[in-house]
């Protein structure tokens, strides 16, 4: 493979990525309201004259590229997160801001810029001869993401019936390879109780604080150790072989799982009255060995939850919300964790990929490049 020819053909490309990438930046895009943004990935797509380029029902953006059989794909969320507050930026999030070195705006990393490489790439690999024979090359410019890791390639395979061979995600990962991520799920904690007029409490029975007792050992599991007088034991108890004896290795290189109580919420007749019920939102974030139904039954076992028995239940968030289409396709919050191993055929093709166009290291701005003194291949 002729990588200078790749490197000249980029380098030839770069102002046409960077107006597209700046233009996308221009285009609010958060969650469920990707329209804009879909609607001009598209156009580029059709510009650069992609085989096929479409919105799926979903408003997943997909161009295609050669006309194998077999599916390459490379995929990029379009969605973003909001600004929060306009005051602490350095300069118009929705502006595309651009210097020598770095174009600034809401989107740039996370993760149109990831999408504007994928579509130019298709293009290259297109003029380079590079696309294999008997494959083709799909890019997936995809909605929802940032609400719901996941729910546009379930939408994607299950709904479109579009199964690759391999997908390489463009989520940006500080210039290095990653064959590893820790999953994710969205726990919920309900808590009844009785109400009563505020003077009498002893007469109710108040369910923030009996949320109050989950809640601390919610935090514990976070928090603690994994010795054998230990009660709770903490998560750090998977990159222990007694306790995950078939995947401790892969816990170890993706690290420790880890809780947090990230909303609360209640009901109460006024502000003088018992609360009758109480409710908190739990981040889990997953490695390996550990499952949807043992991040559950971990929370079920604790020993205030087994006290308030039925009055508690913890169950898992299901996503529901419209994409900008109209559609609703509703899934469980649960993204799973994943790995590949680094001997694997295809990190190591990527490992080479990269050594050829870049060296041996991370790549990225000078001012920045004491951050990225990291193994290349990671998590």
């Amino acid at each position: 493979m002729d990588f200078e020819a790749i490197k000249k053909a980029a380098a030839g490309y770069e102002a046409d990525m960077t107006k597209f990438l700046r233009e996308l930046i221009a285009i609010p895009s958060e969650s469920c309201e990707e329209e804009g943004v879909i609607k001009r990935t598209i156009l580029e797509m059709e510009r650069l004259g992609f085989d096929r380029a479409e919105i799926d029902p979903e408003g997943n953006a997909l161009g295609w590229m050669g006309t194998g059989d077999k599916i390459i794909a490379f995929d990029g969320h379009i969605d973003t997160v909001g600004v929060g507050n306009r005051d602490n930026w350095e300069q118009d999030p929705y502006k595309g801001y651009e210097t020598a070195d770095v174009i600034y705006g809401r989107g740039g990393s996370d993760q149109e810029g990831g999408v504007v490489s994928a579509v130019y790439g298709a293009k290259i690999m297109k003029d380079l001869g590079l696309i294999p024979e008997g494959y083709k090359i799909l890019v997936t410019a995809t909605v929802q993401e940032e609400d719901c890791d996941g729910l546009c390639w379930q939408y994607i395979h299950n709904e479109d019936g579009i199964t690759p061979e391999f997908v390489v995600s463009t989520e940006p990962t500080d210039g290095g390879i990653y064959r590893g991520h820790r999953g994710r799920m969205e726990i919920r904690v309900d808590v009844k109780g009785v109400s009563c007029h505020g003077s009498a409490p002893e007469r109710g029975d108040n369910a923030i604080y009996k949320m109050a007792d989950i809640v601390q050992e919610i935090r514990a599991l976070n928090e603690n150790d994994d010795a054998d007088e230990t009660e709770i034991k903490g998560l750090v108890k998977m990159l222990n072989p007694k306790y995950n004896p078939e995947h401790f290795e892969d816990a170890q290189f993706l690290g420790r799982g880890t809780c947090t109580v990230s909303e609360i919420f209640y009901t109460s007749p006024s502000r003088c009255a018992v609360a009758d019920s109480c409710a908190v939102s739990v981040d889990r974030r997953m490695t390996a060995g550990e499952t949807w139904d043992s991040c559950l039954e971990e929370i079920r076992a604790l020993p205030s939850v087994k006290k308030y028995g039925d009055d508690v239940k913890v169950s898992m968030y299901m996503y529901d919300r419209p994409a900008w289409t109209g559609l609703k396709y509703q899934t469980e919050c649960y993204f799973p964790t994943w790995i590949n191993k680094e001997s694997a055929p295809h990190v190591q093709a990527l490992a080479e990929a990269h050594k050829a166009l870049y060296g041996e290291k991370r790549i990225g701005h000078p001012d920045a490049m004491h951050l990225r003194e990291r193994p290349l291949i990671d998590k």
